[in-house]
């Protein structure tokens, strides 16, 4: 199979394991609404931020949206939608090396993206899906990329946006009116998309005019492009006019399966009766919902002048940063196609916070329990427009023009910390059981923590049949320095029991090579056998 190469690519490729894990703090101040909604919004580096909120969301998000960078070059806005930030340069200093002084802007882009998305790829479930939005600049780079992450067999579609209402005069070559987006899968044939609801407009097809009392119904042709004898006959219209198919074509059913459609008044001759003859569909046996398609015009899911004003209407500036926001539509549509409404959604290109509103609208709408984690790098977007959005489309606003209701929910806002093990390998003094047993947990087993440690117990959960412990923090109830923290004879009677293997986390061990064997455990030593990345 053909890779993508480029400068720098070697530095990156396994970049993402190396990230070392953060400890992440809830800012009570910037929060809003229900403490408890599951939703979090994070301050930070999307990388930094991904890795130090995998050891509690990996393989549980059902549905990625992204929109990063398109990496136009255009680096006049205070927003730039480029890859020559001085956060993303720094970055690729410390990672790539000199090297990256020799580096195009496609490069940079791909070495930006690459272990991003390789984090992203991790935090979906067996049946996840995401979504990447992008433009020509990088399309192609992309597609190859999201192959060597996800896998080509995992490909679903290209979806063609029309995110422009009117042409662009001013155009050198073509009025560039669309942007794509990339559907990848986890595992493709675990994911497959929901019908889309129906609109008027597709209601409107039906009609009824010859009164048939099963309902509403559209026609559709009864001629099939291809010659087969057994379906090449005369149909006689009740006004006597004989119809046969053209050279080259005949009708889609055998002449008995006719006759019986025609008894049955299933085909329709017309007002007059002497119209050529078409199937009748009834509206009552269709889908209840429609397949999706892969061109999505503007009419049905926004246009990004809409996603501009939706922003503005939400915010107390004349003007955005944000010159080409998604509108709510687009995401909620995205949202729809994943069957379950009762879903983990991420967005780690957060940006104005599109995603997060349309999470709440949508939720509001249909009854669902969605629920989001957004992230965005900039302080002063991430407090002052994403977080400020939020606050307003949950908790209500005035447009100028009157009130608008609250949708509800809430959010937790969130900065990220240090890493959890300073620069020797050692524990830093500020982490907190809880926070080191999720890390314990997923870097043992591969999987989240299945319920937050209180403290309380050192058993941490059971994965496989295996028990995990950590002996941190005097959980067991002594709260000396080393009380409770080493493994003796004692502290393994007070363990809760298991019966299978267990892994014993703690910072030394009493017992014999000989009796751990006995009794199934593997002891690992605090911190040195912690994977600190």
């Amino acid at each position: 199979m053909p890779t993508l190469d480029w400068i720098g690519k070697s530095a990156v490729i396994n970049h993402h394991r190396e990230v070392a894990y953060r400890l992440l703090h809830c800012d009570q101040k910037l929060s809003v609404g229900a403490p408890d909604s599951g939703n979090l919004l994070v301050q930070g580096d999307n990388l930094l931020a991904l890795k130090a909120l995998l050891p509690y969301y990996a393989g549980k998000v059902k549905c990625i949206y992204i929109d990063p960078p398109y990496n136009t070059g255009q680096e006049k806005w205070i927003y730039n939608d480029n890859v020559n930030s001085p956060e993303i340069n720094k970055w690729l200093g410390e990672v790539v090396g000199k090297e990256s002084e020799d580096l195009s802007r496609h490069d940079k882009w791909l070495c930006m993206m690459h272990p991003r998305l390789s984090l992203l790829k991790d935090f979906l479930s067996e049946d996840g899906v995401i979504f990447v939005s992008i433009d020509d600049n990088e399309v192609h780079h992309l597609r190859d990329l999201m192959d060597e992450v996800f896998g080509p067999h995992n490909f679903v579609a290209t979806i063609i946006w029309q995110k422009n209402f009117s042409t662009k005069n001013d155009a050198k070559y073509f009025s560039e009116d669309h942007d794509f987006i990339l559907v990848y899968c986890k595992q493709k044939g675990k994911w497959h998309p929901a019908l889309l609801p129906r609109t008027e407009k597709h209601e409107s097809r039906y009609k009824n005019p010859d009164g048939d009392p099963r309902g509403p119904w559209a026609s559709s042709d009864l001629l099939r492009m291809e010659h087969r004898d057994n379906s090449v006959y005369a149909i006689i219209s009740p006004s006597g006019k004989e119809w046969i198919p053209r050279p080259g074509t005949s009708w889609r059913h055998p002449k008995e399966e006719m006759d019986a459609l025609i008894a049955n008044n299933e085909v329709w001759f017309g007002k007059n009766g002497n119209s050529k003859p078409r199937r009748k569909r009834f509206l009552s046996d269709v889908k209840q919902g429609v397949v999706p398609q892969t061109i999505w015009k503007y009419n049905d899911v926004g246009h990004t002048q809409e996603g501009k004003q939706e922003l503005l209407r939400l915010s107390e500036e004349s003007d955005s940063p944000f010159a080409t926001p998604k509108p709510t539509r687009l995401i909620a549509q995205i949202l729809r196609l994943y069957p379950n409404k009762c879903i983990l959604v991420l967005d780690s290109f957060a940006g104005s916070g599109t995603t997060g509103h349309s999470v709440l609208q949508l939720n509001k709408e249909d009854g669902g329990s969605r629920r989001f984690i957004l992230v965005e790098m900039e302080p002063d977007i991430c407090r002052d427009i994403t977080a400020e959005r939020l606050k307003r489309v949950i908790e209500g606003y005035d447009n100028g023009k009157g009130h608008i209701d609250g949708l509800g929910g809430g959010f937790c806002y969130c900065k990220l910390g240090e890493p959890l093990f300073d620069e020797a390998g050692h524990i830093r003094d500020s982490v907190k059981f809880p926070e080191l047993a999720a890390h314990v947990f997923f870097t043992e087993t591969g999987s989240p923590i299945p319920t937050l440690a209180s403290g309380r117990t050192p058993l941490l959960g059971i994965h496989e049949n295996k028990a995990v412990y950590l002996l941190f923090n005097g959980v067991l109830g002594d709260k000396r320095p080393n009380g409770g923290n080493v493994l003796t004879n004692d502290v393994l009677r007070n363990l809760p029991a298991h019966r299978g293997q267990r892994i014993i986390y703690g910072e030394g061990c009493r017992l014999s090579p000989e009796r751990l064997r006995r009794e199934g455990i593997i002891f690992k030593q605090v911190p040195y056998e912690i994977k600190v990345s």
